[in-house]
């Protein structure tokens, strides 16, 4: 349920309502008591019942921000959009994907309106399930399985507020289900988010299970619940407590760095790693995988509760769009499926170019490691694409767009924005489309994907090393997850808190919310500014006050109870 506040029209109608009946002796007659359809008041009253809310809590995660639906903006911004690493490819000058800051963020925005619902639409599902937990039946659970649900309920409280407190700062913090039209709510100052996060996780940490005894693949540990901590005190520069929660999970659970090939290992593109077998089909829940801490889970649609990702169709090239060759032939055959070619890859998918990697991401990173870093291995980063085009004399050859004469109208914005440009194949499922052949999968993918991978914690203790001055210590984190990829060490005299993005950028492109770590350390307008290069709006023109998103203006004009100031900018 939303939160959402009453006009008020509809004040004065349920005041007048409540005058109506207070003549009655007795308004129990009006209660309905739901007994053959799911309400608040019996949804939760039974063991199932429970384990279905704390699905429901994994299921909204999952399609808010993991393109479990295809959200296309939201959940595009939330991996990398409007920052330093990507910008939108399929059309640079967009009026949506945060393609221009002052255009795109403003109040009566539906996509800021979405960042606000959207974590505020799980924060009140918690708290119902909290409340229904403390009220079901005391034969149904022991007390520690009572407190290990509610802890599980309640990382997902933090989760949503951590989101909320860095696009929006001073928020409402709601800790009570809201079954009322409330219309005076305040916004909270920060510290009180804060604190319920660092409350709720403490608690998540005490109850939850240890990594490996959790019920089922992705359920929530104690290592998810310390690495999400150490996220929350480094966003308050509580910097010594961020070294010692990210030291727990570290140390405490038996993760590792993955250094051997484990699992499936396709070798699509000829060649694998360790590196690349954390984003085989398949690899992500092993036992042998000692690297992923929170995995999100996808099943095919035949499986109840199924659903896809889309991040093939985000971060892929739309390569099937580009037309013919430079000899009039079309530039990709494709597929054989039904006695028709498809015109597209089961290699690459149909990707759309939502996002497209900045040259930053694509080439400046690599630099001085260009040919030993795995991150960058060819298998890892496609850069070359060649015609799959039978009867024409490019058929095989690299696709390169000099080659095409003048008459041949070349548009090169969409040449190397849209149809080819470097595409990070850990989120491409090659060669495993489970359905619709005819559009290689239409983008989607059955793929598991990492929402807390171990190598961001490292970086997560490094980034508060820096922030202690302990450079040597954090020259040790940052060069454990370099040693894995091959990359050469780096120096104590490199080190500061951009060259920790950059290894950030490194390692977990698209994997984390970029906005959340620029924004803590203080870097997104000055990186924005500097390394945006999309070619229509260099720096996306970015101001000052977008360091915080505005709120919502429908929640500002409903809650008329309580006054509020809009953030500053807008």
């Amino acid at each position: 349920m939303k939160i959402k506040f009453m006009t008020k029209r509809w004040a004065v109608c349920l005041l007048t309502s409540i005058a109506v009946f207070s003549a009655c002796n007795d308004l129990d007659f009006l209660e309905e008591v739901p007994k053959d359809f799911l309400a608040p008041q019996n949804a939760y009253n039974t063991k199932e019942g429970i384990s279905q809310g704390i699905t429901g809590l994994h299921f909204r995660v999952r399609n808010d921000w993991y393109f479990g639906e295809e959200l296309q903006d939201v959940g595009a911004i939330y991996k990398g959009l409007g920052t330093d690493i990507a910008f939108h490819g399929e059309d640079p000058n967009s009026t949506r994907f945060l393609c221009n800051y002052v255009n795109y963020l403003t109040p009566s925005s539906e996509y800021v309106k979405e960042y606000w619902d959207r974590p505020y639409k799980l924060v009140q599902q918690v708290n119902l399930l909290v409340e229904g937990i403390n009220t079901a039946d005391e034969s149904l659970f022991t007390p520690e399985e009572r407190n290990a649900l509610i802890a599980e309920a309640l990382f997902f409280r933090a989760y949503a507020y951590r989101h909320l407190v860095s696009f929006f700062g001073d928020v409402p913090v709601v800790t009570e289900t809201i079954d009322f039209a409330k219309t005076d709510f305040v916004r909270d100052p920060t510290t009180m988010a804060y604190q319920l996060m660092e409350e709720d996780l403490t608690f998540a940490i005490g109850n939850l299970p240890n990594p490996g005894s959790e019920e089922a693949p992705g359920r929530i540990t104690k290592g998810a619940a310390y690495h999400l901590l150490t996220e929350v005190y480094l966003m308050q520069h509580k910097y010594n407590e961020a070294v010692q929660a990210a030291t727990h999970v570290i140390d405490d659970f038996g993760y590792q760095l993955m250094t051997e090939r484990f699992g499936s290992n396709p070798d699509v593109f000829g060649s694998g790693d360790a590196y690349s077998d954390l984003f085989a089909y398949g690899n992500q829940n092993l036992k042998e995988n000692k690297e992923g801490i929170w995995v999100i889970q996808f099943e095919p649609s035949t499986v109840i509760g199924g659903s896809n990702n889309r991040w093939t169709r985000a971060f892929g090239p739309a390569y099937f769009r580009m037309g013919n060759t430079p000899d009039g032939k079309p530039a990709f055959r494709g597929e054989l499926v039904n006695g028709a070619y498809t015109g597209y890859s089961d290699s690459l998918g149909r990707g759309v170019s939502w996002i497209r990697p900045t040259n930053l991401s694509a080439y400046t990173l690599w630099e001085g490691n260009w040919n030993n870093d795995i991150r960058n291995a060819k298998h890892m980063i496609k850069r070359d694409f060649y015609y799959d085009s039978p009867g024409s004399a490019y058929d095989g050859q690299k696709i390169d767009f000099s080659k095409y004469p003048s008459s041949a109208g070349r548009d090169p914005i969409r040449d190397t924005c849209q149809y080819i440009y470097p595409y990070f194949l850990k989120f491409a499922d090659p060669m495993n489309v489970l359905d619709n052949e005819a559009t290689s999968g239409n983008g989607a993918s059955y793929k598991d994907l990492y929402a807390m991978r171990l190598a961001e914690t490292y970086l997560f203790r490094a980034e508060a090393y820096i922030g202690l001055g302990e450079l040597d210590l954090a020259k040790a984190d940052i060069n454990s997850v370099r040693a894995r990829s091959h990359a050469k060490p780096a120096e104590t005299g490199e080190i500061d808190i951009d060259y920790l993005l950059d290894e950030r950028a490194r390692e977990l492109y698209g994997e984390d919310c970029r906005h959340f770590v620029l924004r803590r350390t203080g870097k997104l307008i000055e990186r924005v500014r500097k390394y945006n290069n999309n070619p229509l709006n260099p720096g996306l023109n970015i101001q000052d006050y977008h360091v915080l998103w505005p709120v919502p203006q429908d929640q500002i004009d409903l809650n008329i109870d309580q006054q509020w100031t809009q953030n500053t900018g807008y």
